[in-house]
């Protein structure tokens, strides 16, 4: 991992000999001296924040903090990663065009395209991205090609420096979610994406107590963004969560490594584990360009183990949704497959039922496979 991005890291050389950790600018609105100062500032002959949800002081800190980390021009800040995301794919689409996006992606990225954009009039068709000949195929007429890579629960690894060349020669703007990566792995925009995404409530706030999303790339795009969607979704975020979101980012580059030979460790027990039938990890699969991996994964039960009866013998793991915090986090595929909603990635992309996405997070490696050791025999016994 990068040492000079450690270094990036934890330090805010915009704050001079002020306070070491940016302060907290928690109001709504700022206020001015003078009808000249209002209106200077309303017109942008002197920048300045007007309205949190417009600007704010300390998540402009956070937004330049990810900026840099991605060797991006901008980036801004959202409410979540949702946010984010939908802020960053309708300043790049409109009525009438269409995007392509790689399969299995984030399952409410999915619901996004499948779900709110053909309301708007926008098409989604979804390729397999490690099929460049599939993706070039598709990509003549379209406005986006969405990435995402590894992939959503079966963690495939695409060449996005590929991609983003065909999408270039198409005339195809490019989103990649960097989620899983963190920029300390991988920045997209050095291989060609236009823009990158984060659900920033992962790996870099890193502590399960911020729900927030970052978008960043060229002035230009940014500025897109700025103009069409920023202003008018709502979705700002907080100079609060933006507090927590630098702390977080303070220790990235020391979890990182913890995460990343904790997963493999585990990663390799278990493939060589009889109860478990597969294992996806891109370290494992050996098709991958990133400085590194991190902690999420998933693996396969073999049918002998009832799925629930392993969930709840669980004691280190726990269940839950997210990934990328200080703990250790189970999500059986069986209950995202019951989730009552109109587009359910896991069915589309054909998700087996006995795939269990497991978060490694700073416990004991040796601990945690004792955990899910004794949730797997517990799994074989008759009820």
């Amino acid at each position: 991992m990068n040492d000079e991005l450690a270094t990036l890291l934890a330090h805010d050389p915009e704050l001079g000999t002020g306070p070491v950790a940016p302060p907290i600018v928690q109001t709504s609105l700022f206020v001015f001296a003078s009808f000249e100062a209002m209106a200077q500032a309303f017109t942008g002959e002197t920048p300045r924040p007007i309205y949190s949800r417009g600007a704010n002081p300390t998540v402009r800190a956070c937004e330049q903090k990810l900026a840099a980390l991605e060797q991006a021009e901008a980036a801004r800040g959202f409410a979540s990663g949702m946010g984010a995301i939908s802020a960053a794919v309708l300043s790049q689409v409109k009525s009438g065009e269409r995007v392509v996006c790689v399969r299995q992606v984030y399952p409410d990225t999915y619901r996004l395209l499948l779900k709110l954009l053909p309301r708007l009039g926008i098409e989604t068709v979804f390729v397999d991205g490690r099929d460049l000949g599939a993706v070039e195929r598709a990509l003549p007429g379209a406005a986006l090609l969405y990435l995402e890579s590894p992939t959503s629960l079966l963690f495939e690894c695409h060449d996005l420096a590929a991609l983003a060349g065909l999408a270039r020669a198409a005339g195809v703007t490019t989103i990649a979610d960097n989620s899983w990566a963190t920029p300390l792995l991988q920045r997209p925009l050095q291989l060609g994406v236009d823009l990158v995404v984060h659900s920033a409530s992962k790996y870099l706030a890193g502590h399960s107590d911020v729900v927030a999303g970052m978008v960043a790339g060229s002035g230009e795009r940014i500025a897109q963004i700025d103009d069409l969607t920023y202003p008018y979704l709502g979705a700002r975020l907080s100079p609060l969560d933006a507090w927590l979101l630098l702390r977080g980012m303070r220790t990235l580059a020391l979890r990182m490594p913890r995460h990343q030979t904790s997963a493999l460790w585990l990663a390799r027990q278990l493939a060589a584990h009889p109860d478990v039938a597969v294992v996806h990890h891109p370290a494992l699969a050996g098709d991958h360009d990133m400085a590194g991996t991190s902690g999420l994964f998933s693996i396969e039960l073999d049918p002998a183990i009832d799925i629930p009866r392993f969930c709840d013998a669980l004691t280190l793991f726990r269940l839950g949704v997210s990934w990328g915090g200080y703990e250790s986090l189970a999500f059986p595929a069986m209950i995202g497959l019951r989730q009552k909603a109109g587009a359910n990635s896991l069915q589309a992309f054909g998700v087996s039922a006995r795939l269990v996405r497991l978060s490694i997070g700073l416990e004991s490696p040796a601990d945690l496979l004792r955990d899910l050791d004794q949730a797997l025999a517990a799994g074989k016994q008759p009820a």
